[in-house]
Parts: C-alpha cells; structure tokens; sequence
C-alpha cells in the first residue's frame, strides 16, 4: 500500500488521476481505517488531504460558508458564527460518532462514505449545500443530494476530490434542523432522519421550505413535495399531518435488524414535524 499526502489540491488531483488500483482519499478516517480494519477494503494508494491547508478552513463571505473537505466536525461545532447560521448542519455533524471520533470525521467524508444513515447528509440537502468537486477537467458544482447514486457510491469521477462544502447565505428569518430516532442516545447511526429549512415571512408565513430524510431510501431523499405543503401560511396542525403523508410516501426504506419498513416510514413523518417545527420556532415563527 502506498500513502501520500499532498499538501496543494492540484497535486491530490493529480495523485488521484494517476493512481492505479483501489485508491481511496483519507480526510478523518473513521470511516475508511474501519473499513481497512474489518477487512472491507485493501487500499493500493491512500491519498490523505489533512496536509492541504485550504482543506482545513471553515470560511465566512458574502455567499455564505464554505467547509473545507478536511475539516473536523468538531471544529464545525466551535466556529459560533457557522452555530448561529446554521444549527441543523452543525447539530447533525456533531451526532457523528464520540468525542474522540468528532476530533477527526468531516462532512465531505460522510458525504462521500455514501451511507444512506449518514447525519450530516440530509441536513446538508435541507440546507441547500453544494459540493465543490476538482478534477483534471476543472471545478464543478454539485449538489449535494446528487453526490450519493447508492450505498457506498457516489457520481465523483476518476481524479476528483471534494475540496469543500459550500453553504449558502442564510436569510433572515431562515432556521434549520436536524433529528434522528436511534436506538441507543449516542455512538449510534440513525434508523431515520429527517431535517428541515424553512424561511419566514411577515406574520409568520412561510416562504421557503426544504425538506431532506435519512436511512428511509439507497440515498437520503429530498421531498420537494413538502415544500409546496409548507409554503404558504404558517406551521400548524393541518400542514404538521400534510407534511407527515408526503414524508410517509418519500420512504422506501428496508427491513432489517434496527428497523421494520412499516416503523422507519412512520418515524420519518413523526420526525418530519418536530424537525418542523424547531425550524420554524427557531426561524422567529410562534405556534
């Protein structure tokens, strides 16, 4: 096996074109060492990022926030002006795994993980976040719902590498959040999840909405039919149960040991209203 570690985003991308074999990019590792660990994958090239400086930056400009692929969860959840923009994002990263795990797992790892429990994910969706790929054909934007295509496979092409996760400037009246039912309250990967972005306007109504679940579907799901159920008016129990049906009928989710279909599809719109409506309490909105 051969490691290296670049210290610019140009060279890793030229490390990762050239590289043959199962060749894997190491940001915190809590996800890949396990992996390597249990015997899951046998890396020929690991191309560690945590060298990069521009990797490691959390930046605050007039777009909003850009993370840094190899920045750590738990830095996320010291930076007080990325708390105060985005508590859903930060909320979700920081349930990634123990203390010790939070000094070294990122978003972007998650992200790329591909898992379909991944927390940060649907919070991302929600919030409207956008994956900055570089590759030996340039920059490319995308969206971070459209980086996942199935458990443990994503749509990055051979050579690129997720620099960073740009978050939008928040609105005012804008809020997030994040929830997710586990068995066990922590060190655990979600049954379900769900996150929810809303925007407020006078009195209340809302403007804007975003609705993201997790572990229900191959990839996490965002329900652009609840935005049309939540614009419009202000959150109370009539659009809270419409809400819950359209989350209801996004799921299609898998029997297995931690959850039955029938159970996972009825947290996901149980949570789909309480992400809903710490969103809009936190957003300014009274209930």
């Amino acid at each position: 096996m051969e490691y290296l570690a670049p210290e610019k985003t140009a060279d890793a991308v030229k490390l990762l074109a050239k590289s043959k074999g199962s060749v894997h990019v190491l940001a915190g590792g809590s996800d890949l060492l396990v992996r390597m660990k249990g015997g899951y994958v046998e890396p020929d090239v690991i191309i560690d990022i945590k060298r990069i400086k521009t990797m490691q930056e959390i930046k605050k400009g007039a777009t909003g926030f850009s993370i840094g692929a190899a920045v750590s969860c738990s830095k996320m959840g010291e930076h007080k002006a990325l708390r105060k923009a985005w508590p859903g994002v930060v909320e979700a990263a920081n349930l990634i795994g123990s203390d010790q795990i939070q000094g070294r797992c990122t978003i972007a790892g998650n992200l790329c993980n591909a898992s379909p429990a991944a927390d940060s994910v649907p919070a991302l969706i929600a919030a409207k976040a956008v994956a900055v790929i570089k590759g030996p054909k340039g920059t490319r934007r995308v969206a971070v719902e459209d980086i996942a295509t199935a458990p443990g496979k994503t749509c990055l092409k051979k050579g690129e590498v997720v620099e960073y996760i740009q978050l939008p400037k928040r609105a005012a009246k804008m809020a997030d959040a994040y929830l997710r039912f586990t068995p066990r309250t922590e060190m655990d990967i979600a049954v379900v999840s769900a996150a929810v972005n809303l925007t407020l306007g006078p009195r209340g109504v809302i403007t804007h909405a975003r609705v993201a679940l997790g572990a229900v579907a191959p990839t996490a799901v965002l329900v652009p039919e609840a935005t049309k159920i939540l614009k419009g008016g202000k959150l109370d129990d009539a659009k809270l149960e419409a809400l819950a049906e359209i989350c209801n009928a996004a799921c299609r989710p898998i029997d297995d040991k931690r959850g039955t279909i029938q159970f996972r599809t009825h947290v996901a719109g149980v949570l789909a209203k309480r992400a809903a409506r710490l969103a809009y309490t936190r957003a300014g909105g009274k209930l």
